[in-house]
């Protein structure tokens, strides 16, 4: 990552997770935020006005935007669509500790997002950018908010009196702190996960792409074909009994040539993923489970969007093919 360890500070670049890109926000995203955030709805449970109108969005743009301003203020883009789906950001107290806040759009509630988001952009604040501890305040009321601070492992840390613009209230909230330390014990007991992939490359030199089926994490995505590693598999015996079950082809253990490797932090659990290249298969590839499927040129494969992992390994697959 190419930021200084300083808020505010520094080229940014964007932080993915499993289904989202944490990117800073330009003047084009104006409308789109009031789209999102000019709702009761959403606004009742923050620090946002309400009315929420153009110049509100473009005056957080701007601040966040402002050089040496010692916060951050990110756009949450859907990979599948680019969407632009709400923000979330951190910005010091009058003491010096680092705040988090954020807020989606109504169509985006429930669906996972928000715990999602919110464990990215933590370990950013910890990790790249070396802050000791974060806080958060939270509306009881607010259910969905409360879990997913709860989740993340914050605790308990008294009261916090809020404004909120949108009720002209003052209003005491409890608060709940996260430190570094403790969210490192807690990361570092995540599950690793193996997964093996295959890029089935035909005589035209186009790679089979598979989209991830729905009621899957990361549903609509499109990835390379394969799946887990059972305990008692090679990475090898797994490709190839995963594209039996998902494809119904038959491919050769000699005919699998290993070229890449994927390492990823999905914050839930930590990836590891071998990619083969496979130009040698029996039967014809045929969406067995769900997915769709479609014949891809390397050169067009990073027009599609695709989960994190996978897409380092694209730059890879360009060389061999």
């Amino acid at each position: 990552m190419s930021e200084t360890g300083e808020c505010g500070k520094g080229v940014f670049a964007p932080l993915y997770s499993a289904r989202l890109k944490l990117r800073p926000l330009t003047e084009a995203d104006a409308k789109p935020l009031v789209a999102l955030t000019d709702d009761w709805q959403v606004t009742r449970y923050t620090a946002l006005p309400h009315p929420y109108v153009e110049n509100d969005a473009l005056a957080l743009i701007r601040t966040a935007q402002t050089p040496h301003w010692p916060g951050v203020v990110l756009g949450l883009e859907r990979l599948l669509d680019k969407a632009l789906i709400g923000c979330i950001g951190a910005y010091p107290d009058h003491t010096g500790d680092y705040e988090v806040g954020y807020w989606l759009g109504r169509a985006y509630w429930r669906q996972g997002y928000a715990g999602e988001t919110v464990q990215r952009f933590v370990r950013h604040l910890f990790d790249d950018r070396g802050l000791p501890s974060v806080w958060s305040s939270v509306n009881r009321e607010n259910a969905a908010s409360v879990h997913v601070i709860e989740r993340l492992g914050m605790r308990p840390d008294g009261m916090v009196e809020v404004r909120f613009p949108s009720r002209a209230d003052l209003v005491s909230l409890p608060r709940f702190r996260l430190d570094a330390g403790d969210w490192a014990t807690r990361h570092a007991a995540r599950p690793k996960l193996l997964v093996a992939a295959a890029a089935l490359i035909d005589s035209d030199g186009r790679v089979l792409m598979a989209t991830r089926p729905k009621g899957k994490s990361m549903a609509g995505l499109w990835e390379f074909p394969g799946g887990k590693v059972l305990d008692h598999e090679t990475p090898e015996q797994a490709l190839r009994r995963e594209l039996t079950e998902e494809l119904g082809v038959d491919v050769g253990e000699g005919c699998m040539a290993p070229i890449a490797f994927a390492s990823h932090d999905y914050d839930a659990f930590h990836l590891l993923m071998p990619l083969y290249a496979i130009r040698v298969w029996t039967g014809r590839p045929t969406p067995l489970e769900g997915q769709e499927l479609k014949w891809v040129g390397v050169d067009a494969m990073m027009d599609i969007p695709m989960p994190p992992a996978d897409i380092p390994l694209v730059a890879m697959l360009r060389e061999w093919v």
